[in-house]
Parts: C-alpha cells; structure tokens; sequence
C-alpha cells in the first residue's frame, strides 16, 4: 500500500474510532433518564452501567495496548471496534437492564482494546518529530464529540428513544474495523512484546479498586469497604512495581517504566483532567442550582470551552514544534489555573461573560495539555512500546476525571452552596499538574526512541531527555 494512503487510512482510523468511544460516552448521560423509566430500573442499576463500563475500560487499557505491540495495532483496534459495535447493538435490543449493564462492560474491554490502537497506530504511521498535529486533530475531533454529544443524545432520545443512542455507533465501528484490516501491520517481535500476564493481573486489581472507590466514595463516604479499597489499590500497586522491576518480559517496558519523562507527562495529565472535569461538575451545579437555569442554558454558557478545544488543537501542534513541550505544558497549565479561579469567583451575579471567560481559559489550557503532554508519551515510546503508552496515557485519561469528580462531588455535598472548598482543592490540583510540566523536555530537548539492549538501563536510556548541545 502506498505510504500516504497508510497514513490517511491511518489517521482516519485513530480520529473517527476515538469519536465513536468519545460520544458514546457522551450521549449515554443524556438517554439514561429515559433508559431508567423504559427498563424500571433503579438510580443505582442505572449509574452501573456507567460504572461498569469505567472499571472495564481502566483496568485493560495498558493490556490491550500491549496486546496491539505484539500483534499489531490495526488488527487489535479492528477487534475493539467490531466488538464495540455489536455490544452496542446488543444494547440497542437489551430487554432488561441486567443485559445494559453487561453488554456495556463488554463494551468496555472492546473499547480497551481499541483506545490505545489509536495513539499506536500513529506512532507507527508517523515519524516521531511529526505526531503533534495528527495527535491535534484526534484531540480536536474527540472536543467535537463531547460539544456535540449531548445535542445528538437529546435529538435521537426524543425522537426515537434511548436505544437509537447505541444503533448509532454501530455502522460506524463496524466500518472503522473493515478499513483497519485493509492496512496491514509491519513484521512484529512477539518474544520482545511479551504480555506478562501475572503483571496485567495486578495492574488491573490495583484499577478496578481504585476506580471503584473513587465512584462509590462520594454517595457512601468512608465506609469499611471504600477504605478497604485503596489498601487493595496500594498493595496490588506495589505488588506489580515489584513485578515489573524483576520479570524478564514486563507488561511496561523498561523504556517506559519508571521513566521521568513519561511520567511527568502523565502526571500532568491526570492532573489536568481531573481539574477539568471536577470543575465542570461545579460549575454545573453553579449554574443550574445557584443560577437557575436549564440544561440547555447551561450548556450554551459553556461552549467556550467546547468551541476552544476543536478550534485550538492544531494551533497547539504548531506551538508545540515551536516552543517545545515544556513551555507549551507549562502555559497550558496556567492557563487552566486561571479558569479555574475565575470560576470559583462567580456568585449570583455573574455576567455571562464573566462564566464564558473561565470556560474559554478552561478550554484553552486543557486541549494544549493533550496535545503537547499525549505528544511526549507517544513520541517517547520506541515504536514497539507505543501501544503500551498509549494504553498508560489512556489510563491517566480515565483515572483524572474520576478522581476529579469525585474531590468535588464530596466537597460539594459538605459545602452546599459554596463552590469555593472544592474549586480551591482543584486549583490546587492543578497547580501541583504545572509543576509536574516543568519535567518535560525543552525546545531544545531531544526525546530518544532507539530501543535499548537487554540488562540494566543505561544513563542514557530511551524516554529520557538528551540536551543538544
């Protein structure tokens, strides 16, 4: 196949495949009213299936993004996406919530297998100086998702009811996994791709516990199982650390573990996320509970942040190949800081310009934190290890938000009206996220990818920063 058709095959595959996931996600939240009424099912059955697919998703990302390093990453995102769209379909006919909230965590491993794909299979189909603006655009069709989820789930709900939500991902994804099986993958090293089982075991226990509590904590408070919780998440953290550091073939390479790089880049992004999306709660509330208005009102009043995200993206590539990672990162941050202050500054008495100025700064640094932060994991990871950072970055991708609604999900129930408490622990949040961008290479900063001979890593070792000189 000709090299430029690869790549537009290619970058289709990773954008409208991270769109079908994005807005299914989205659409959902708007169906589950009508969804709850239609099937008779409870506020707690309803949440799970949101709740299961979360705990799918997380605990398999990095798996699966290994599993596409040592079988190829078109044909593992054509599995995902073939068995999301029949999961979907599935949803679409299910005769009783039981069924929903299975088939939605079998959505979830589906939708594990093909989010790393994703960002593995530009890896391979781009040279690493060259992954900012095809990462742009799948950052800025995924903002194009989220605006216009809600609008497409309110439209097919009320026209068609809350099934018509899942039939629509169905030709969609099946279609994404027929173009995918059209691009075939280079030759694979599968003894070098080693899948470590026992250290994927230990991985996702130390998920699906920490996932778990942080949904559960806020509605139970610290009970003996949501302490039990992160006592499991630390112990099977710890357990698969030990593992990585001895086994012969880790589930995360030693390019990847323990690598500063990397791991500023995902701090970062949890960092970010979890600031984003907590806010987002807040101000949700602020504007429906404090200001009175309706969903549709409320959402009006936030699209800054949407329109900023699909707008932005590929201006964030440009900087980013201007001005590096870390002053690209680092600006970002701030500029997500100042959102969230001048959110948690509104009262009744607000102007809508005021609400749309913190939305807009939100906007603004979050989709230069994706672009610029997914860029340096992606771009760090030798082309063997891609799928695996993009697992680790998906990862951080679910962790942050979690995590973020889940500080100001509590600290609203204890504050009431004030959004103060919880808008301060999350500017706090993303301060700590800014610091963690000063970790990241420079302009002048080259990231290493050659893969590196077996044995202890080197000084030099691949994914950490080498200053030209």
């Amino acid at each position: 196949m000709n090299p430029s058709v690869r790549r537009r095959l290619t970058l289709a595959n990773s954008v409208v495949g991270a769109v079908i996931v994005a807005l299914d996600g989205t659409v959902l939240t708007v169906a589950q009213p009508t969804l709850r009424r239609d099937l008779g099912a409870s506020y707690a059955q309803v949440q799970w299936t949101s709740t299961g697919y979360l705990i799918a998703v997380a605990s398999l990302l990095v798996f699966a993004g290994r599993l596409g390093d040592r079988y190829g990453h078109h044909l593992v995102f054509a599995v995902g996406m073939a068995g999301f769209g029949a999961a979907s379909a599935g949803i679409g006919l299910a005769p009783g919530i039981g069924w929903v909230i299975g088939l939605r965590v079998a959505q979830g491993i589906f939708g594990a297998l093909s989010q790393p794909a994703t960002l593995g299979m530009l890896r391979a189909a781009y040279a690493p100086d060259r992954l900012g603006m095809p990462i742009a655009l799948r950052t800025s069709a995924i903002g194009l998702a989220a605006a216009a989820g809600p609008l497409v789930g309110g439209a097919l709900v009320t026209q068609l009811g809350w099934r018509a939500v899942f039939f629509l991902n169905v030709v969609p994804a099946l279609v994404m996994a027929a173009l995918a099986l059209t691009v075939r993958d280079a030759p694979r090293d599968r003894e070098a791709a080693g899948l470590d089982v026992p250290g994927a075991v230990l991985l996702a226990v130390a998920l699906v516990a920490l996932v778990r509590t942080l949904v559960v904590l806020p509605g139970t408070g610290w009970t003996t199982a949501t302490v039990l919780g992160p006592v499991v998440a630390t112990a099977a953290a710890a357990a698969f650390v030990r593992r990585e550091r001895r086994a012969a073939s880790p589930l995360v390479p030693r390019d990847l573990f323990g690598s500063p790089t990397v791991g500023a880049a995902l701090g970062t992004l949890v960092c970010a996320s979890a600031a984003l999306f907590g806010t987002l709660f807040v101000s949700t509330y602020y504007l429906q509970d404090v200001r009175g208005l309706d969903p549709l009102q409320s959402s009006l009043r936030a699209l800054p942040l949407a329109v900023t995200m699909v707008l932005g993206a590929p201006l964030c590539a440009v900087l980013l190949r201007r001005h590096g990672p870390r002053r690209t990162t680092g600006t970002a941050m701030t500029l997500l800081l100042l959102g969230v202050l001048l959110l948690s500054r509104l009262d009744r008495s607000s102007t809508d310009l005021a609400i749309g100025a913190g939305f807009l700064l939100l906007g603004a640094g979050f989709v230069a934190v994706m672009v610029s932060a997914t860029a340096v994991v992606v771009r760090c990871a030798p082309a063997g290890s891609a799928g695996v950072a993009g697992g680790l970055q998906q990862t951080a991708m679910n962790i942050g938000p979690t995590m973020g609604v889940a500080v100001a999900t509590t600290l609203v129930g204890l504050a009431g009206v004030d959004m103060g408490p919880a808008l301060t622990v999350l500017a706090a949040v993303t301060a700590i996220g800014a610091l963690s961008a000063l970790r990241l290479p420079d302009r002048g900063d080259a990231l290493s990818t050659e893969p590196r001979p077996a044995g202890p890593p080197p000084t030099d070792a691949p994914c950490e920063v080498r200053t030209r000189r």
